[in-house]
């Protein structure tokens, strides 16, 4: 089954502990597979992780994903007691000796150096992995089914110039052979008729392309990676039969027979696109 190599998924949840978070992947075309990974500072370490999971969903293409933390657990508030008795105990000193009354403000107590700071509440890598790798097939699953509707819509095109090249092909060997037959009638000497038959006969040219059309319509039915061998196939099938419409126009061919080979050019231009 054809299948295109550009496609978007994207999901999100809350993981106990950690936060809500977000991942969006969206893949392009390339030859190869090219994963590019856009982490916030706290997830670096999955990287190898996350890159083998795509891998085993996806065979080509640029694939980017980005993680985004979009609402991370409230810090907790950690006020270190120790050294805040150590500053009471100091600050009574100084009054005692000092011989000062006036009181110290909780606020002022709260503002000396290291006695309140927030922390990050942090999950260990170990418990976000689960979570976050079911996210991230859930997003690959919406990415893969985009690349096969789109892929399906490819094939449904490609099947329909296989087609209209069948019938533009057809149409012109029935045309062939009368035309060809009008031509050496006029023609008078037996050396000028084989010349006439040296220069214009696209008999195997035409055979040829028969033959790439019905191997690029039974790639289409198999399964698994086609595009190097379809892009192949499409180069194939430039051959005479298709360049040669202006040079037989010019040698008093009928209109029809160069309107139909117009036509099958065009169909192969669509065709190889």
């Amino acid at each position: 089954m054809l299948m295109s190599m550009t496609g978007f998924g994207s999901k999100e949840t809350s993981i106990p502990a950690f936060g809500k978070v977000r991942i969006e992947l969206r893949s392009t075309n390339h030859k190869f597979l090219d994963t590019v990974l856009h982490l916030p500072e706290g997830l670096i370490s999955l990287e190898d992780k996350i890159k083998k999971e795509i891998e085993t969903k996806i065979r080509r293409g640029r694939v980017t994903c980005v993680i985004n933390i979009i609402k991370a657990m409230a810090p907790a508030v950690f006020i270190n007691k120790s050294l805040l008795k150590n500053y009471i105990s100091a600050i009574k000193d100084i009054q005692n000796k000092f011989r000062i009354k006036e009181q110290v403000r909780l606020d002022t107590l709260i503002n000396l150096p290291g006695i309140l700071s927030l922390t990050e509440s942090s999950l260990p890598k170990g418990r976000i992995w689960p979570h976050l790798r079911i996210l991230i097939n859930q997003a690959l699953a919406d990415l893969v089914n985009m690349r096969r509707k789109e892929g399906q819509a490819i094939d449904v095109y490609f099947k329909n110039q296989v087609q209209q090249l069948n019938i533009q092909l057809g149409i012109i060997k029935k045309r062939f052979k009368k035309v060809i037959t009008d031509k050496l009638a006029k023609i008078e000497t037996d050396e000028e008729r084989a010349s006439f038959l040296k220069n214009t006969d696209i008999s195997e040219e035409i055979e040829r392309l028969a033959f790439h059309i019905r191997n690029f319509k039974n790639k289409l039915n198999k399964n698994g990676a086609m595009g190097k061998e379809l892009d192949f196939i499409c180069q194939r099938c430039n051959v005479r039969p298709i360049l040669w419409v202006p040079s037989l126009a010019t040698e008093g061919f009928p209109l029809g027979w160069c309107i139909s080979k117009a036509r099958l050019r065009r169909s192969a231009n669509r065709f190889r696109m």
